[in-house]
């Protein structure tokens, strides 16, 4: 791999503001000082250095957002911020992107990568990724709604929803796990009981859940891919 795309890979800067760098004298390669952008490296066992700190390069990248209400779950926006917009520099944004949505209101897990062919298939219906949320509702729920809701609701178009898990915790607060992930999902099975979402956080999503990450609102790590399935 030449050494000015090993540098924008591992979110140096672009590929312009890279090869400044290269000319400054603070890149290393094996320990000697190269100027030359054109260079090829072996990404595999060369050890590469900026500023005398060693770069790690990984094809794909996986990060796990504690997604802030206002935000939505896009890389680019007109109108609002995007949860690309407050991750932190840490963070190697190159060709990075949600996997699947949580609306601007709703809390919680957001999985990001770069990694397109692993993404599709999480969101695969095949897959039947689990996804628990913790939903705060509007009215009361009863044991009827609870058994309505894990055995299939008419939603959107006259889709039946596949067969769901809840776990309720107070009159009006209960854990809803789901295997699909259909728009407004979560608001759209509620509504069909005649009950509304007045706060919605996803806490799960396949092996991962924010309990064991233990980050908090807005915070943001990066993780292995075998964490996540």
């Amino acid at each position: 791999m030449r050494l000015d795309k090993y540098l924008t890979e591992c979110g140096i800067g672009t590929r312009s503001e890279v090869k400044n760098i290269i000319k400054s004298g603070k890149i290393k390669v094996n320990d000697i000082i190269i100027k030359n952008n054109n260079i090829k490296i072996n990404e595999n066992k060369d050890i590469i250095s900026y500023n005398n700190n060693i770069l790690k390069y990984k094809a794909f990248r996986y990060y796990v957002l504690n997604k802030p209400n206002g935000v939505i779950s896009a890389t680019e926006d007109n109108i609002h911020r995007t949860v690309l917009d407050i991750l932190p520099n840490f963070v190697i944004k190159k060709n990075l992107f949600p996997v699947g949505r949580l609306d601007i209101d709703t809390e919680g897990l957001l999985l990001l990568t770069n990694d397109g062919k692993f993404a599709h298939s999480l969101l695969s219906p095949k897959k039947h990724i689990e996804k628990t949320y913790e939903v705060h509702l509007k009215n009361e729920i009863s044991k009827d709604d609870i058994y309505k809701l894990e055995n299939g609701v008419i939603i959107l178009n006259n889709y039946l929803t596949k067969p769901s898990k809840v776990n309720k915790l107070k009159s009006n607060k209960i854990l809803l796990t789901i295997i699909e992930g259909k728009f407004h999902q979560v608001k759209e099975m509620l509504k069909a009981i005649n009950n509304e979402v007045v706060y919605l956080k996803r806490i799960k999503f396949a092996n991962l859940s924010l309990d064991k990450l233990n980050i908090t609102t807005g915070e943001v790590i990066e993780i292995n891919k075998e964490d996540i399935i």
